[in-house]
């Protein structure tokens, strides 16, 4: 009698945090720091400043495109002290501004502090010294007969895709660990792509051969792109035809807009989008949007579906 329970109780923590109406909320003294919460210590800075924590700065910009000691970005010198605010990290940060539709003046000012505080995809904005969102098109502006430049969607590096002639089918099928409670709303979230685009996806309880594969994992999970626990990074997935998309377990995931939790179909319309061949969009109403807050529900954008008809001739 008392193993079943303690097994009972043991099953009710593990749910609950992906429950549609509450999670499971670390108390405040013992909650822990996010990721990106030592950004905020460095607000003001500028060109020249050495301070503690830039370093920090370096690898986050790093982890997302930003920053690079290699060929890709010509004519930078790294300097020796990692804390000293050099030419090669404003223009990193410029570049990150420009992405997010701030004002680009290379200081560390609020409003980017709080951008690159917020929670976000794991995928890279800028892959190989190539910026996605810093692309362009044409749009001819109704009523006014101009045309005017406007930042969109973007692929994956040589724009891989599914093999397909008009449609294709995909299978998927959640890894073994996967909270039950999560698999309906990214089910969901297959179920609007497919509405948009003229792929069909189906669920398969063969893992092995699924085309696309979805699980939970914590930290380091064998593909060296770890996660980092609560904030920070909380998703991410590969380009076609690798298939794996992978939730970051420590974040407080619900079903719905739930405060202080993301919403498990929305952070999958996004996932999924990369599954299927698109990159980030600066478009800030896009599902494929970098960064997401808690609390809130995303649907997909018109650029999410130009982008996927765009990269599939649809």
């Amino acid at each position: 009698m008392f193993s079943f329970i303690l097994l009972s109780l043991l099953l009710f923590l593990f749910l609950l945090p992906i429950s549609s109406h509450e999670t499971l909320s670390p108390s405040p003294n013992g909650e822990k720091p996010s990721p990106f919460g030592f950004i905020k210590d460095l607000l003001g800075c500028n060109k020249t400043d050495k301070i503690k924590g830039i370093h920090k700065l370096k690898k986050y910009l790093e982890q997302f495109g930003y920053l690079g000691y290699n060929s890709y970005w010509k004519n930078q010198i790294r300097t020796d002290d990692d804390d000293y605010f050099d030419d090669l990290l404003e223009s990193a940060i410029k570049s990150y501004q420009t992405n997010y539709h701030l004002k680009a003046t290379g200081n560390l000012d609020s409003e980017t502090v709080s951008e690159m505080m917020r929670s976000r995809c794991g995928v890279a904005d800028i892959v190989n010294g190539t910026n996605w969102m810093q692309s362009s098109k044409k749009r001819h502006d109704q009523g006014h007969g101009s045309l005017h430049t406007v930042s969109h969607y973007q692929f994956f590096p040589g724009s891989p895709r599914w093999p397909t002639s008009n449609n294709a089918h995909l299978t998927y099928a959640f890894l073994p660990g996967t909270p039950d409670e999560a698999k309906i709303p990214v089910s969901r979230a297959f179920g609007k792509w497919a509405s948009a685009t003229s792929f069909t996806f189906a669920q398969t309880e063969d893992h092995r051969n699924a085309n696309l594969t979805i699980s939970f994992h914590r930290a380091f999970h064998g593909d060296w792109s770890p996660f980092d626990g609560p904030g920070g990074t909380i998703a991410h997935a590969y380009a076609p035809t690798d298939g794996r998309f992978h939730y970051d377990a420590d974040e407080e995931w619900s079903v719905g807009a739930v405060p202080g939790a993301l919403d498990v179909e929305t952070v999958a319309l996004h996932e999924i989008g990369h599954l299927l061949g698109l990159g980030h969009s600066s478009v800030r109403e896009a599902i494929m949007f970098p960064s997401i807050s808690t609390g809130v529900t995303k649907g997909l954008h018109r650029d999410d579906i130009e982008g996927i008809r765009a990269l599939y001739n649809a």
